[in-house]
């Protein structure tokens, strides 16, 4: 007859350490709201010395088109594609903090590499290169695909941050269309400093409308 008041008390008991296990503080947007996995945001560098906009899914070389990388666009009025948050293991919506990991996903309805997800990833194949590519195609539960938010640290703009991974924190290097393309990096000096401007209905609408008319469809930087 004890058991289920036994149950009630090592659930409450487990939901507690969970609780005081979290050390890190919510992650804020632009304006100073919480981050919050039931919504979509714009990711926009604010330190590569690039007069762009924000970060979207392109090509990683000439040569080959999927899986796709990612970069800041050139054109300085996109605000970039809209991505989600998500937690590997949640079950609810909830504040991301940063000592969570996430996931990260594009949410662009508009999408050639129908073979692969629209997660981020760490490029962990055989032929990455030193400082490898952040690539979209990853896959939820894998730890390649989980990253961190963190404070950019002391000198740094109010509600700026940093993104890291497992492999390493995450820079940015000149890529194949001369635009900073994200990688994996332990050069200070390339790490990647972000802001995220939370999407509303306006300016998607007036973005997507703007990058359909260019006819530049996913790939809004040349």
């Amino acid at each position: 007859m004890n058991k289920p008041s036994v149950v009630s008390f090592l659930i409450t008991l487990l939901l507690a350490a969970a609780v005081c296990i979290q050390g890190g503080e919510p992650v804020k947007e632009t304006v100073g709201n919480y981050l919050k996995t039931d919504q979509q945001y714009y990711i926009q560098p604010v330190n590569t010395n690039f007069p762009g906009g924000g970060l979207v899914p392109a090509p990683p070389t000439l040569g080959s088109l999927c899986p796709l990388g990612i970069v800041q666009t050139a054109l300085y009025y996109i605000p970039g594609v809209p991505v989600s948050f998500s937690t590997p293991n949640a079950i609810m919506e909830t504040t991301i903090s940063t000592d969570d990991y996430v996931n990260i996903e594009f949410k662009s309805k508009i999408w050639f590499c129908d073979k692969f997800s629209k997660f981020w990833k760490v490029d962990e194949s055989s032929s990455a290169a030193e400082e490898p590519s952040i690539l979209v195609g990853g896959t939820k539960q894998e730890q390649n695909s989980w990253f961190k938010i963190e404070n950019a640290g002391e000198g740094a703009e109010a509600n700026t941050y940093k993104l890291t991974s497992f492999a390493g924190p995450v820079g940015t290097k000149l890529g194949t269309f001369k635009v900073p393309q994200l990688v994996v990096t332990n050069d200070k000096a390339k790490t990647l400093l972000v802001k995220f401007k939370k999407v509303d209905e306006v300016t998607t609408t007036t973005s997507t409308s703007r990058i359909e008319k260019l006819g530049l469809g996913m790939f809004p930087f040349y």
